[in-house]
């Protein structure tokens, strides 16, 4: 008896932690309010990235990491013709520690990348965000609600990434990878 008990006393307990999932997720979730710092080492309050109504990709990286300097490097290439097409924004935030964030300014200045470049030294946004390793690529709608995102790099991800931008650009607000 205690045993059918106990069974359904954890069935219905996962039944409600599940209600209450799907209906989060149901809802589009909008950026943490933290603060990260400019190359110059400034601050801004994340909640202030915006883009006039149009899609923001944030993407989070490392000088480290190999597989985002590809990621970074091969959007680059492509970046004038999706901000012309979509009106794009791309964001890229370096989780780079305190031991190596000082190389983050000239790294990104010796590649020529146009994008707003932040650090988030103490990796309040990367918590927040729930990245556990880079990288982590998020699109953000017109109304700065994440509606899509995607962990890792291998060549041909810039594609999925540009056709769900463009999926935005067009009002759509429900996009699978």
């Amino acid at each position: 008896m205690k045993l059918f008990l106990t069974s359904l006393l954890l069935a219905g307990l996962c039944f409600n932690t599940r209600a209450q999932d799907s209906t989060a997720a149901a809802k589009a979730r909008s950026l943490p309010a933290v603060d990260v710092k400019t190359t110059d080492g400034a601050s801004v309050t994340t909640t202030s990235f915006s883009n006039q109504g149009k899609p923001i990709v944030i993407c989070f990286w490392a000088t480290w990491c190999k597989p985002c300097v590809e990621e970074l490097n091969t959007i680059s290439e492509l970046y004038d013709d999706w901000k012309k097409e979509t009106g794009v924004k791309i964001i890229a935030v370096s989780v780079d520690d305190a031991k190596t964030m000082n190389r983050v300014g000239p790294f990104v200045n010796g590649r020529n990348w146009d994008y707003e470049v932040y650090i988030d030294p103490n990796g309040d946004f990367r918590r927040a965000m729930n990245v556990n390793m880079p990288p982590h690529t998020f699109l953000l709608n017109g109304k700065g609600e994440i509606i899509w995102q995607h962990v890792s790099y291998t060549p041909g991800d810039e594609q999925k990434l540009y056709e769900a931008v463009k999926m935005a650009a067009g009002g759509k607000e429900k996009i699978k990878e």
